[in-house]
């Protein structure tokens, strides 16, 4: 603060200076440079991770063993989403970022000390409750499992051994929120690929011992609790490089304003993903009626979490940092031209994604899963959840990139009204027409509350916060969708080629019914954009020419 005269009071500095001994302010990365980086890195994760489900469904197919695994995890995995990397990221980042500009490092990393010790603590609470009540909670999500013999008891044991994931991935996600908030991408997004490996290199030492049947499960249930350590290990030589000091002795003090903020902010994030929860809550509850049917969502969405988090969350994570900026500032139309920013070009990335994962999807899976337990009727089953899954695609990634604005103007009361009412919406439509199509509609559902959680985001951002250029997004629409489908042509033109001159039962067979159609399609791709005239493409072309300069 500063008086009339602009001068500052002893001790203190303003927001953008630094003192000597302290970090200058880094230059923040252009939107495109730092998604890319985060985009690489994700995509290194991602890779791993589909490798992690390619061993995962060599070893248990979409066996019962299997069913019992992704329900169990799915029990933590949605607390994450809840109060880890869910509500935490939303509330941490701007009250961080906050306390970065105005007050400098040194208070800004007690603030996170303190907000790590009372997560863990709470969530240490959490884990014991949880892992007393397991057979309540497994009951009630996937009661049809008592139909089959240690089925229900299996994924009991599973969901108990697995709930430390959530304490541990939660400090994560602090450490995340801190090297995001001084726009430090490259590690936080590379962390997730160390979870990966260390599943992988778990997943790969049961198949060498010759493990099967529930040993498998419980091994892989252990190598996800070692991978949820390895990737907040790997965080920290970044936090310590840019002064961080962990505290031996937990800092609980729960008055502290920052403390305080953070938890306020967190309780209408909190209300908004528990509706998202409830969702797969009750998706789940569906599902586990139908043999097998768990699995193939389950790998299906995890194919589908490729595109979206190389992309969306990549786009929205740095959009994040860039919507708490200018709301500190009061800078509602610099908002604004980084929402349209960031939606163009999720758009630019994530439409052709969406007509390759239709046109391609059963080569592509075929040649990812199937093999060991993983059947020619797995890979059909999950083509047809991957082929609804990927409708919503476009609006899966834009939420990430929507949402976080609200959060940052405190006003996330719409973005719960937005997520409440799509899923509301999801749930009638599941109990109404799950008894006449099955399993898949649960994947159509997912992809329609999406697109309409995104429109009330979409609509609300132009009433409330700024006045969008619809014009430019209408326009990127447009000409994203006119290439995408000369892309889907060439591509689908290309597979039906190349499955007339082989049976697709090799290794090269499959590589070349899945690789080279995707690269034609790239191709096509970006000559029809270069054709139309797309900036994005354009951005994209300069900078390969720069690099090449240089």
């Amino acid at each position: 603060m500063s008086d009339p005269k602009g001068e500052h009071p002893a001790g203190e500095h303003a927001a953008g200076e630094h003192q000597p001994g302290e970090r200058p302010p880094a230059k923040k990365p252009r939107l495109a440079a730092a998604a890319g980086l985060i985009s690489a890195a994700t995509m290194v994760s991602r890779l791993l991770g589909l490798a992690r489900e390619q061993l995962f469904a060599a070893l248990l197919g979409a066996s019962a063993q299997a069913d019992a695994f992704n329900i169990a995890f799915r029990i933590p995995n949605l607390l994450r989403d809840l109060f880890a990397e869910g509500a935490l990221a939303q509330a941490f980042v701007p009250t961080f970022k906050e306390k970065l500009r105005n007050e400098g490092p040194r208070a800004a990393y007690e603030l996170a000390s303190r907000v790590a010790a009372t997560l863990f603590v709470f969530l240490g609470a959490v884990v014991l409750i949880g892992a007393l009540s397991a057979p309540g909670i497994v009951g009630a999500m996937a009661g049809d499992f008592r139909e089959v013999a240690g089925k229900f008891e299996l994924t009991v044991m599973l969901t108990q051994i697995m709930l430390p994931f959530l304490p541990i991935i939660s400090l994560a996600a602090v450490a995340m929120g801190m090297l995001n908030a001084q726009d430090r991408y490259g590690p936080p997004a590379l962390a997730p690929a160390t979870f990966n490996l260390a599943s992988i290199a778990v997943g790969a030492s049961l198949y060498v011992g010759g493990v099967s049947g529930e040993w498998v499960a419980i091994g892989w249930a252990i190598g996800t609790v070692l991978g949820g350590l390895c990737q907040l290990g790997v965080q920290i030589p970044s936090l310590w490089r840019l002064g961080f000091r962990p505290k031996p002795k937990p800092d609980l003090r729960l008055r502290d304003s920052g403390v305080r903020r953070v938890a306020l902010l967190m309780l209408p994030a909190v209300g908004g993903l528990a509706a998202v929860q409830v969702n797969i809550f009750v998706n789940s509850m569906f599902a586990s009626t139908e043999e097998g049917a768990v699995s193939w969502l389950n790998y299906a969405f995890r194919f589908l979490q490729l595109p979206i988090g190389v992309f969306g969350v990549a786009i929205g994570v740095v959009s994040t940092t860039r919507y708490a900026d200018a709301a500190a500032e009061g800078d509602m139309p610099a908002m604004s031209a980084q929402f349209v920013e960031s939606l163009r070009l999720s758009i630019f990335l994530t439409v052709p994604a969406t007509v390759g994962l239709v046109v391609l999807g059963e080569p592509i899976i075929r040649l990812i899963f199937e093999r060991g337990a993983f059947t020619p009727g797995d890979t059909l089953a999950t083509t047809r959840a991957l082929e609804l899954f990927a409708v919503g695609l476009v609006a899966y990634a834009s939420v990430k990139i929507a949402a976080p604005a609200f959060y940052a103007i405190g006003r996330a009361r719409i973005a719960v009204l937005a997520s409440v009412t799509a899923v509301a919406g999801n749930i009638v439509f599941n109990i109404f027409l799950h008894p006449i199509y099955g399993y898949r509609i649960l994947a159509l559902g997912t992809s329609l509350a999406a697109i309409l959680n995104f429109t009330v985001l979409y609509a609300m951002f132009s009433r409330r916060i700024s006045r969008i250029d619809h014009a430019s997004v209408t326009k990127c629409l447009v000409l994203v969708c006119v290439a995408s489908a000369i892309m889907g042509g060439g591509a689908w033109g290309l597979h039906e080629a190349i499955s007339s001159v082989h049976s697709g039962e090799t290794l090269l067979g499959r590589l070349a019914d899945a690789f080279l159609p995707i690269t034609g399609g790239v191709i096509l791709y970006a000559a029809a954009c270069k054709t139309l005239g797309v900036p994005e493409v354009e951005a994209y072309l300069r900078r390969v020419r720069r690099r090449r300069a240089r």
